[in-house]
């Protein structure tokens, strides 16, 4: 390896060095105890802390604050959780009030629906279809009434004609007997008579 190319290798490593340690130290900034998440308060107290072998030595102050920060934290959280629990509770009564009266229409319409699809005949209620096949049957039964005494007047008619025909028949028969009857008495009487004047005229 020339010179060159070394000099340029070590260039970059020094700047990626410097760029590296750039950035953790503006990560290191940016972490607080008394501000940002408490992931990053831990963090920071992490960072912060002295190294004693394997374990770290942490400022009282620090833990308490953090402790504080932790609680207020977890009040923040179940004070979110209430409010949630409450909105959770208050659609739940919306919903279940809601269902009552998606329910009370319901009912609504299917009555509604009962009223209009029935009708009231002679105080019982009917349905329409019911009501339709009453009425029809009826108005059927009234047609076949007035059929049948269409039929019978004209067959009583007919039998009434017929009647009077036989009545005019038997008169004009009777009244020709009558003559006839008329005749044979005036006949007899008068041969009566004739026999009375003989009687008398030979005395």
């Amino acid at each position: 390896m020339n010179i060159s190319k070394f000099i340029v290798v070590l260039s970059v490593s020094l700047f990626s060095i410097n760029i590296s340690a750039q950035t953790t130290q503006e990560d290191e900034e940016k972490l607080s105890l008394n501000s940002g998440t408490i992931d990053n308060q831990f963090e920071y107290v992490i960072t912060k802390s002295n190294n004693y072998q394997e374990y770290k030595v942490v400022k009282k102050n620090w833990l308490y604050s953090l402790k504080a920060h932790t609680l207020d934290s977890l009040k923040a959280v179940q004070k979110n959780l209430l409010d949630t629990q409450a909105i959770v509770d208050k659609q739940a009564e919306e919903i279940t009030s809601l269902k009552e009266s998606l329910s009370d229409t319901q009912n609504t319409l299917e009555q509604t629906n009962l009223e209009k699809d029935s009708m009231s005949l002679f105080g019982f209620p009917m349905s329409k279809s019911g009501y339709n096949v009453l009425m029809w049957s009826i108005i059927g039964g009234l047609l076949a009434l007035l059929l049948l005494f269409i039929f019978k007047f004209k067959s009583s008619n007919a039998i009434t004609k017929n009647a009077n025909k036989a009545l005019a028949d038997i008169e004009e028969e009777f009244e020709e007997h009558r003559k006839r009857a008329l005749e044979r008495e005036q006949k007899v009487r008068r041969q009566l008579q004739d026999e009375l004047n003989k009687q008398k005229n030979n005395n």
